[in-house]
C-alpha cells in the first residue's frame, strides 16, 4: 500500500524514519484540521455549535504539540532551532536566522537542516558516478 508521507520506497527506509514519517503526516494532518475549525469558527452563527468545534479545535492544538515534541526528541538541531525562535518577542525572521546560525557547526547532514552555502547539504555529487 503507496502512502503520501514516503518520498523514498518504504522497504528501504529504517523503522525509525517511518515512525518519523508517520509522525511528520500526522502534524501536518492536526494543522489541517486546526485550520479547518478555525474557518468554521469563524462563520458558525451557533453559540453551542461553536462552543463544540472550539473544544475539538484545543483537542488537535493538544495532538500537534504532542506529534511536534515527539520529532523534535529524535531530531536535536530542530529543537535547537526552534528553540531559538518559539515562544520569543520580537522579530521572528530576526530570530530564525539566529537560531540558524547557531546551529550550522553542529550540522551533520541532510538529516538536520542544510548546508550553510545554501545547498541541501548533501556534499558534491562530482566523482560518485552519477
Amino acid at each position: 500500500m503507496e502512502f503520501d508521507q514516503y518520498h523514498e520506497p518504504p522497504e528501504e527506509l529504517s523503522p525509525e524514519l517511518r515512525t518519523k514519517a508517520r509522525l511528520f503526516a500526522s502534524l501536518a494532518e492536526e494543522a489541517e484540521a486546526i485550520n479547518w475549525y478555525e474557518q468554521r469558527l469563524s462563520v458558525e452563527p451557533d453559540a453551542e455549535a461553536r462552543s463544540i468545534m472550539h473544544n475539538a479545535q484545543h483537542e488537535e492544538f493538544k495532538h500537534f504539540a504532542m506529534d511536534l515534541e515527539f520529532l523534535f526528541r529524535r531530531m536535536p538541531v530542530w529543537r535547537q532551532l526552534a528553540e531559538g525562535v518559539l515562544f520569543r518577542d520580537g522579530d521572528i525572521v530576526e530570530h530564525g536566522e539566529a537560531a540558524e546560525a547557531g546551529t550550522e557547526e553542529e550540522d551533520e547532514g541532510p538529516s538536520t537542516g542544510g548546508g550553510s552555502d545554501g545547498s541541501l547539504g548533501i556534499g558534491s555529487l562530482r566523482g560518485a558516478g552519477l
